[in-house]
């Protein structure tokens, strides 16, 4: 099973969810663009938050200096990212890819993270609750639908808003996988916690 975990935007919990899939199915991790925090990016986070010993994070194929934009970032390392250099790590065992930002984040001048997204991938979307996260969702999913990427799931984030999460899941007929709540702290034990809650509904994906 290959997961692509995306956002409805940036810091919505894209690598916290990461975390507790990947450690909730054991899976081997990767973040084909990592913009900026080189030195405590998604992957050493993602390190930082598993137990299990099965899982292995396989570099980046971009590592670029700036936080921003991934398109931005690379200008400003004098570099273009091209698809074609982003190959997928091959492993035997499930996969969870972290894209970075939202889905339509460009990567140059053609290519968006929706564009990183396999036909055997399955998608995870995660949702914050804010106002406007509604309708942030809500275009996500339906960019997903008008590209004919089906989702397998939504994660939402932060503490529980029920008219939001109904209308969501009532107008799209998405599964929700989980909730992960305003924690004071996130460290391995509360990552496992998560993984365990959640690994019915992933392993029925």
């Amino acid at each position: 099973m290959k997961l692509f975990i995306t956002g409805i935007g940036t810091d919505v919990g894209k690598t916290i969810a990461s975390a507790i899939v990947t450690e909730s199915i054991k899976a081997d991790y990767w973040k084909p663009v990592q913009a900026g925090d080189l030195d405590n990016s998604d992957s050493h986070k993602i390190e930082r938050y598993i137990t299990n010993n099965k899982t292995v994070i396989h570099p980046n194929s971009y590592k670029l200096n700036t936080p921003a934009s991934p398109h931005l970032a690379a200008q400003l390392d004098d570099v273009t990212i091209d698809l074609k250099k982003i190959k997928e790590p091959k492993t035997k065992n499930h996969l969870v890819i972290e894209g970075a930002g939202g889905l339509l984040v460009p990567l140059n001048d053609t290519d968006s993270i929706i564009d990183l997204i396999q036909p055997d991938y399955k998608v995870v979307v995660v949702s914050r609750h804010y106002l406007g996260s509604i309708n942030h969702t809500l275009l996500s999913l339906e960019v997903l639908k008008q590209r004919g990427i089906e989702v397998a799931g939504i994660i939402f984030n932060g503490p529980e808003v029920p008219s939001t999460e109904e209308v969501i899941l009532k107008r799209t007929g998405i599964k929700m996988i989980g909730r992960i709540e305003e924690e004071p702290y996130f460290d391995k034990n509360v990552v496992l916690q998560y993984a365990d809650d959640f690994r019915d509904n992933l392993n029925n994906l």
